[in-house]
């Protein structure tokens, strides 16, 4: 393993220039660059026109019949046509912008050309030359290379990297799995991967590296799970039961089963001598806060600080408002600590966290940044921060000493993305919600549609209803035609008059923003025009109609999130979506909404139609990113790969018995696992 854990800049011709290029596509090891793998192949087989489709791509050979011409269009532009006699038949050529192949094409040479056919005009347009010889018969492999590096250059250097160093590969798997599950070797994977002579190779080697890599990275997992296991340096919070009842008998209502479940879980961990590391998954609306809330003073009660980190600063305060007088009937104090605070604001309040004169601090990522300091921090709880992925969950632990660390989310995630996502992580779930919750009823309509929505919101006005419409954009923009929360806002104030219409989006101030949602809360605003910054948390019981434009621009699960937003009080609740959707998904994610307000059925689905990499959205960082496997598409071969690890680990913690994934697990830190 060592020697494949050396520079890329041991290979020839790999200079610092080029070694920069490499490290921006992830490769900065041989090891990387081994198993670098193609994203997909070109059939080199040569095909006779007579058999082709029309846009096909395919590698046509014959004699090159009359001289190459080129011609200049003006710029770089230029177009070098040759024609190839094949069987008594002239099929023209056409290169675009190569102009140095005119010098290749010489009358009477035998070549064979990849390009895509025109059956209309019975010509191609060519893409590359290959040299006419059995070694046509054959895929190309075609990587992701970025701008600044050519397919030409990343072969050369795979080649020379398995010239020099697959004897130096050893197979990671043990081979009674490779056995059962007819699994390739690392050698042959590497080989068959890049540089197949069949389909059936390629296939087979991909087949094989998929399963490697599922069942590498499940390794990672149950192996770091085990560590915290083993991790003594966690405290036994000796929590008071009786204040903890207490605390929950103030509110007006009983805790649903699940609730009474999944705290207790939750308690149980705070009490013992290791750090916890618990996922409280629920539904929007299930009644996670509560519980979050039980922890956190039951924390305090053993002598301990605790925090809760959400996603905004509308959240923070509103957290802040609802939560910080239910601790003070108990003598607890509570702090808001967000970067809209003054430079003096802040530095009292660190001041005051540091010493432990607030017992519970809410607030955003300002929470762990390098100055705040906390007293004796025995509680982290973080809501719906999905981008976190492993080794931010680990580097959060450091603040205070191994706390315990207690992370939620709304969006319901299937077993396979949890594996995937949360597997270092013990899982609690909210699967009930709280008697009398509201199914919020829901209906799409074409933007034709329009007016019917205006009418509709027009009544319930009468009725004193407020109403959220969301929009995708701030601001108009002049390559998506899509109407902007300005425009929409603009156009709401002139059809309703007599109302009050706010705007809110995440260009405004932190302080305007509070105060709109303040008046949208105190019914000083009826009608509020705003962008995704209301999706997550945001608690206006006298709002019941949630109208989303565009609606075709959202996944499902950030449409279920909006429509939470909802339903929260005693009216019949309505989420209008108005869009015309572009194709057959957009069309399937709508129907489904209008079907069900069942989040995990809907996670479910959002999972099938967009795929993991855009489950949560391109900019969220948490989730792995895999080379070769897909964990909806090989959702089967995930949960062998996953058993079979945890099954691994469970008999042999420390992989005594296999030195080569030892090895593998001490090259692959926690840093690497994101």
């Amino acid at each position: 393993m060592q020697k494949l854990l050396q520079s890329v800049n041991y290979l020839n011709g790999v200079g610092p220039k080029l070694q920069r290029t490499l490290s921006e596509l992830g490769i900065i090891t041989i090891y990387d660059l081994l198993y670098y793998f193609p994203r997909r192949y070109e059939d080199l087989v040569v095909k006779d026109p007579q058999d082709a489709n029309d846009q096909e791509k395919l590698v046509l050979r014959g004699i090159i019949a009359a001289p190459a011409l080129l011609k200049r269009l003006g710029g770089k532009r230029t177009l070098v046509i040759v024609r190839l006699l094949i069987d008594n038949e002239t099929i023209p050529v056409t290169f675009f912008n190569q102009p140095w192949l005119k010098k290749q094409l010489e009358t009477g040479r035998e070549l064979a050309i990849y390009g895509r056919w025109d059956a209309t005009k019975r010509s191609l347009i060519g893409i590359k030359i290959i040299q006419a010889s059995s070694s046509t018969e054959r895929l190309d492999a075609i990587y992701p290379t970025g701008k600044h590096l050519s397919q030409k250059i990343l072969v050369k250097l795979i080649k020379q990297a398995i010239t020099q160093y697959l004897p130096f590969v050893h197979d990671l798997l043990p081979s009674s799995l490779r056995q059962e599950y007819h699994l390739l070797s690392d050698a042959d994977i590497i080989v068959g991967i890049h540089f197949p002579r069949t389909k059936q190779q390629a296939q087979a080697a991909r087949r094989s590296a998929k399963f490697r890599e599922l069942f590498l990275y499940s390794l990672r997992l149950c192996a770091l799970k085990v560590s915290q296991g083993q991790d003594k340096h966690g405290v036994a919070q000796a929590i008071n039961n009786d204040y903890v009842k207490q605390f929950l008998r103030q509110f007006d209502f009983e805790l649903t089963g699940a609730q009474r479940r999944t705290l207790k879980e939750i308690l149980q961990d705070l009490q013992v001598p290791r750090p916890m590391n618990r996922l409280l998954q629920g539904d929007v609306g299930s009644g996670k806060t509560v519980v979050a809330a039980a922890a956190m003073f039951a924390s305090v009660t053993a002598g301990f600080q605790t925090v809760l980190m959400v996603p905004t600063e509308i959240l923070a305060q509103q957290h802040y408002q609802k939560l910080a007088p239910l601790f003070a009937k108990f003598q607890m104090t509570t702090a808001l600590l967000t970067s809209s605070l003054t430079a003096k604001q802040k530095q009292e309040r660190l001041a005051a966290i540091k010493t432990g004169q607030f017992n519970i601090v809410i607030g955003t990522q300002a929470l762990f940044q390098k100055d705040v300091e906390y007293k004796r921090l025995g509680l982290v709880v973080i809501d719906e921060q999905h981008r976190f992925g492993v080794r931010q969950r680990q580097m959060l632990r450091q603040k205070g000493g191994e706390p315990d660390l207690l992370l939620m989310t709304a969006t319901p995630i299937p077993r396979t993305l949890a594996i995937t996502y949360y597997g270092e992580m013990d899982l609690s779930v909210i699967d009930e919600l709280p008697a009398g919750r509201q199914i919020v009823n829901t209906y799409w309509l074409r933007s034709s549609k329009f007016e019917q929505v205006r009418h509709f919101m027009a009544k319930q006005l009468q009725q004193q209803a407020q109403i959220f419409v969301v929009a995708a954009l701030v601001n108009d923009s002049d390559k998506i035609e899509l109407a902007s929360v300005q425009t929409i806002y603009q156009k709401l104030q002139q059809q309703f008059p007599q109302q009050k219409v706010g705007l809110l989006h995440g260009q405004l101030a932190a302080d305007k923003k509070d105060q709109i949602m303040q008046d949208f809360q105190k019914h000083k605003i009826d009608i509020l025009v705003a962008t995704t910054v209301i999706e997550v948390g945001v608690d206006v019981p006298n709002a019941s109609v949630m109208v989303v434009m565009n609606a075709e621009r959202f996944g499902l699960s950030q449409l279920h999130q909006l429509r939470g937003r909802v339903g929260r009080g005693l009216k019949q609740s309505y989420c209008i979506l108005v869009s015309d959707p572009p194709n057959q998904v957009a069309l399937q994610r709508l129907k489904i909404m209008t079907q069900t307000n069942d989040g995990f059925k809907l996670a479910q689905k959002d999972l099938e139609l967009r795929g993991s990499g855009d489950f949560f959205g391109k900019e969220q960082s948490g989730m792995p990113q895999f080379e070769i496997a897909d964990p909806v598409a090989d959702v089967k071969m995930l949960d062998i790969a996953y058993q079979k690890a945890r099954y691994l680990i469970r008999d042999d913690p420390q992989l005594a018995q296999h030195p080569d994934l030892q090895e593998y697990l001490q090259m692959k830190t926690i840093n690497n696992l994101d």
